[in-house]
């Protein structure tokens, strides 16, 4: 660049879970939250989702050392913080490769495949069976 501003330290990083995909951009800064333009709180009401996505910060001792400003769509509130969780972890390995280890061990690098099985032919649901009469 001629202007002589130095570009801006930022990670970004995609994650995935059932059908919920986020983008997830970590800067250095003070630990503020903006999903989709809302706070970390008010997108996730459930305390255990908040938990949940704060995993690989807390792995890393790195909660509060980054700004995390996410776009999170498709699937429901669970599938997204999964979502946010596995994006958050690659960005933070992007953003010092010593992470890798630690969130390695507790799992947090690995995408969860489980999704929901889809409904048959002939059956109420995906595996239940419509009543038995025998008369």
């Amino acid at each position: 660049m001629s202007s002589g501003i130095t570009p801006e330290l930022r990670w970004h990083a995609i994650g995935r879970r059932k059908l919920g995909i986020a983008r997830v951009y970590l800067t250095p800064g003070s630990g503020k939250w903006s999903i989709n333009g809302r706070t970390l709180g008010d997108y996730f009401p459930r305390p255990s989702l908040v938990s949940h996505i704060q995993q690989p910060f807390t792995a890393t001792d790195t909660l509060g050392a980054f700004d995390v400003k996410a776009r999170v769509v498709g699937g429901g509130l669970t599938g997204q913080a999964g979502a946010m969780r596995l994006g958050i972890a690659r960005a933070l390995v992007l953003a010092d490769d010593r992470h890798r280890k630690k969130l390695r061990e507790q799992g947090l690098l690995t995408r969860d495949p489980r999704a929901v099985e889809r409904k048959k032919p002939g059956r109420a649901g995906a595996r239940k069976r419509f009543q038995f009469s025998k008369r």
